[in-house]
Parts: C-alpha cells; structure tokens; sequence
C-alpha cells in the first residue's frame, strides 16, 4: 500500500469526507446533453412540418389574392383584412357565432351541476354518466342527419308537441332566430358530455376527507360545493371555458351538414371554407383563418389574466 492510499484510508476511518468522483469525460456530457434531442427530432420534424410551417403559408397567402389554383399571386397587402371586417356579409358570422357563446354558458352551468350533483352518492348516478356522455361519442355527421328530421316540418318535434296538444306550422330552420337557436342547442346536447366528464374528474380527484371534515362541521352541499369544489376544480373550470369559447368560434359541422349555411347560419368556418373552395378566394379565406386564430389567441391570454390558473391548496 503506498502513502497516498494509506492517508486515504486512515481519512475515511477517520470520518474526513472521500474525495468527490472525477468529473465524466467529455464525450459522456456530450452524448448525455444531445441524446433527448435525437427522441425529438421525429415529433418535432411532424410539428413543423404539418402546423408551423401550413400556419407560416397561410399567413402569407392572406395577404395575397391567390385563387388556391393559379401558380400566379399577387400581393394585395392588409386589403383582405380591410374585407373582412368592412364587407357586412363577411362581418355578420361574428353575431352568429353569439348564439354559440351563449349556448357554451349554458352548457358549462349544465356541466358543472350534473357533475357536482353526480359526484356524491346518488342512485344510478353511473347510469346518467353514460346518458350524459354518450352523445359526445356520436359521429357529428350523423347527429347532424338526426336532428335535420327532428327540426325539419312535421318531424319528430312537430310529432311529440302534437302528443301535448301543441299545433305549430313554425318552420324551426326557417328563420335565422329559430335556426341559430336549435343549432346551437344541438351544440350544447352533443358536448354536455365532454365537459361533464372533465369536470367531474376534477371534482372526484379533491380527497374524502375534506368532505368528511365539512360534514362533522355541519356544511351542508351548497358549502361544500361553495367552499371545496369551487375551489378544486378552478383550474379545470378555466380549461373549459377556453375550450368552450373556441369551440364557439369554430363551429362547423353541425351547422354545415343541418343548414349548408343558408338562413342565416353561416358561421365563421363555414364561410372560410366557401371563400376557400367554392368561390376561389383562397387568399381572402387564409386572411379569415388567420383573424380566427387571433381572436382565439386573445380569448385564451384574457381569460389567463383575469383568471390566472395559481396552485390550488385545499388542505
């Protein structure tokens, strides 16, 4: 044993601290730093090439004229935005996408009290959260089929209001009032499920305890839920507000395979999607695209301002 190992090991007897390992060797940092890029470069590569770089064109289609056919395009600068929100035909989908605003509030007020309501031990209770989800699991194309005969004249409506007693000859796609109202009622009746769902996870995942706690306190269900669950679920909450809000805006398949857009119902996909393939105006639907993306956008940076989404802490 030389000197050096023998003053090591009197050292460690000792209870002096053994020397700190030698550093790994260059290669080793390098392979260690670069080998989480090469499990990224497969996702990011799809990234890019199916979402950044068709939202790159698009951004730079609407500012042009292009018809989507003509290898020809010309630069028409912010005039396709100047369209949009001048031309009143082009500007009306903002009001129609109102019906669908006021049909989400419905539909989370719907969400957030069956769940709070089928969170505790109530009879059945996993009967009607497969009644209340099942319609999310429908194809839209055929929920739209579905409901064109409930509401069409003397369909399944008309038939059960006569059951009542109800005679109506009211076309209920007839007029952009009626029309805008039942679509977006089938909009609520269709995705009641996904937020239901969400917010009932939400709910499930506060711990026992804190109702066990509130009930030997004497709360009754409106505390709890005022008290605990409001709480619990707030960042849930925000997540579907977001998503009903730009579900509203987007909205396209119901009102398309119900109306085609006629009678008033012409959201604002819809119209992007006429400009685009059936009038040919490819640069004019890019610059409707890109403001839909926008007004997104901004929905989502108010709605983490003013509801910034803090760490919730029951306990």
């Amino acid at each position: 044993m030389t000197d050096t190992t023998r003053k090591t090991v009197v050292e460690t007897a000792a209870g002096a601290a053994p020397p700190a390992p030698a550093p790994p060797p260059r290669r080793a940092r390098v392979r260690r730093g670069v080998t989480p890029w090469l499990f990224l470069i497969a996702p990011l590569a799809l990234l890019v090439t199916f979402t950044y770089a068709p939202v790159a064109n698009m951004l730079a289609y609407s500012f042009t004229d292009w018809d989507g056919v003509s290898p020809e395009l010309h630069y028409t600068g912010a005039g396709n935005y100047t369209e949009i929100f001048t031309r009143e035909d082009l500007f009306r989908v903002f009001f129609v996408s109102g019906y669908y605003l006021a049909a989400s509030a419905v539909q989370i007020i719907a969400a957030l009290y069956f769940a709070t309501i089928l969170s505790f031990n109530v009879r059945f209770r996993n009967f009607f959260k497969g009644v209340l989800f099942f319609p999310y699991l429908i194809n839209g194309v055929a929920i739209g089929f579905v409901f064109l005969y409930f509401f069409q004249d003397g369909g399944t409506l008309d038939s059960v209001l006569s059951l009542f007693g109800v005679r109506t000859d009211h076309a209920w796609l007839g007029t952009p009032f009626s029309a805008n109202t039942a679509l977006a009622g089938v909009s609520v009746w269709r995705y009641l499920g996904l937020n239901f769902v969400l917010l009932l996870g939400a709910i499930q995942s506060i711990p026992g305890e804190l109702y066990e706690a509130a009930e030997l306190d004497g709360a009754n269900r409106w505390h709890q839920f005022r008290h605990i669950i409001a709480p619990g679920i707030k960042p849930v909450l925000t997540l579907t507000v977001i998503l009903s809000i730009s579900g509203s805006l987007s909205v396209f398949e119901i009102p398309y395979i119900m109306t085609g857009g006629a009678t008033g119902t012409e959201t604002f996909v819809i119209q992007t999607v006429n400009l685009a393939f059936r009038f040919g105006k490819t640069g004019l639907a890019s610059a409707a695209a890109v403001v839909l993306l926008l007004i997104i956008l901004l929905v989502t940076w108010i709605q983490r301002r003013l509801v910034p989404d803090d760490k919730v802490d029951l306990v």
